[in-house]
């Protein structure tokens, strides 16, 4: 991981490379911002280039053999902690280690936390990491530096150690071995032990822009710009549901026909396939059928802001610009605010695990008298 693979936080990214080439490093920093802000990249970048042999422009080389056993997760001297679910009596990351391989390599630059959950096969678990290990924390950074000046360790959502795990590394962090350096990082600062906290130099890591989103993902998918902007808008700086919006690019064509539909149908009072269309909906289930209803809240937005014909505030595909040049003109200041809250309320419905079928059909009927406002 490179500085210039992390989307935004300049400043950030600054700030932890003139505490590297000065050699003034704090033995322990904590990265800190809210969930989808790539925190474990920065921390992974700046282990990188600590231990880089070759700093090339501000930046790790990405060749000397400690940047390549670095991409590979290899480097001797760098260690990983991170929340698990329970594994034997003395549970440790380690035991989760190919797991988080896979996780770290199916894009770092998200840390999404739910994508964790599924990988180590429990998407309804509350990992935790253990006071065992602290112990193994305890036992790696006090040995020597193997390769480099340096050992590392980062700890990845540090807010999820127990108490005694905590308590345990506290100490560790009060009288570090001089070689020792501790990156942790976290979405919940709040949950930080209090005496952990104070003892950490902090480093606050702000939402990227949707543009800085939309070039990277332009650039790492191959995506036209226009539609990259389009995907990145909605997350409003999350990188997390940003790329969550990537991989649900064919979902969201799906959505706009399914929209496009609904509009059309409803214009016509068309009854019976306005009940066919809520039908069709309520088989994508709860989590699909709410996802469907949050881009319909979004695509009534984006039409409303097209009627202000200031192109650079609209975030719309080719496809859903083509459909808005027509439609635009049916979301008005009479029907967008109650349009809104209908998807909104219906979304709220399903999540409670109202009856899909009725809530849809009934957004479908009540759409019919709202779109001829």
């Amino acid at each position: 991981m490179k500085f210039r693979d992390i989307i935004g936080n300049e400043k950030a990214i600054e700030q932890v490379r003139r505490m590297v080439d000065s050699d003034h490093i704090p033995h322990a920093l904590l990265f800190h911002g809210e969930p989808g802000v790539p925190k474990l990249a920065l921390a992974m970048a700046t282990a990188q280039y600590i231990h880089c042999t070759n700093r090339t422009g501000g930046d790790s080389c990405g060749m000397c053999p400690s940047c390549l056993q670095h991409q590979s997760m290899n480097h001797a001297d760098t260690f990983f902690s991170y929340p698990i679910t329970k594994k034997g009596e003395k549970p440790v990351s380690e035991d989760f280690g190919s797991e988080w391989k896979k996780f770290v390599e199916s894009g770092v630059i998200a840390e999404d936390y739910e994508q964790w959950l599924t990988i180590i096969g429990n998407e309804n678990a509350q990992p935790i990491i253990y006071a065992s290990e602290s112990d193994n924390i305890v036992r790696k950074m006090s040995l020597s530096a193997y390769t480099a000046k340096y050992k590392v360790l980062i700890m990845w959502q540090a807010d999820k150690m127990n108490k005694e795990c905590s308590n345990k590394l506290l100490k560790l962090i009060e009288e570090p071995e001089p070689d020792s350096i501790f990156l942790l990082t976290t979405d919940n600062v709040k949950a930080i032990l209090p005496t952990i906290y104070s003892r950490t130099q902090r480093i606050e890591l702000r939402k990227p822009s949707t543009q800085q989103i939309a070039e990277h993902l332009a650039r790492t998918h191959g995506i036209d710009i226009t539609e990259a902007l389009a995907i990145a808008a909605p997350a409003d700086g999350n990188v997390v549901l940003a790329m969550r919006n990537m991989d649900h690019s064919s979902e969201i064509h799906d959505f706009h026909q399914q929209f496009v539909a609904l509009m059309r149908l409803a214009y016509m009072r068309d009854m019976a396939g306005l009940k066919a269309w809520s039908e069709a909906i309520a088989e994508y289930k709860r989590e699909k059928s709410q996802r469907f209803l949050n881009y319909a809240a979004r695509m009534v937005r984006e039409n409303y802001i097209y009627n202000l014909h200031i192109g650079a505030l609209n975030y719309e595909t080719q496809e859903e610009s083509q459909f808005s040049k027509n439609f635009a003109r049916f979301i008005t200041e009479e029907n967008v605010e109650r349009m809104l809250k209908l998807f909104s309320d219906a979304a709220r419905d399903i999540r409670g695990n109202a009856n899909a079928k009725i809530v849809l059909f009934d957004v479908a009927v009540r759409i019919t008298i709202l779109i001829k406002k």
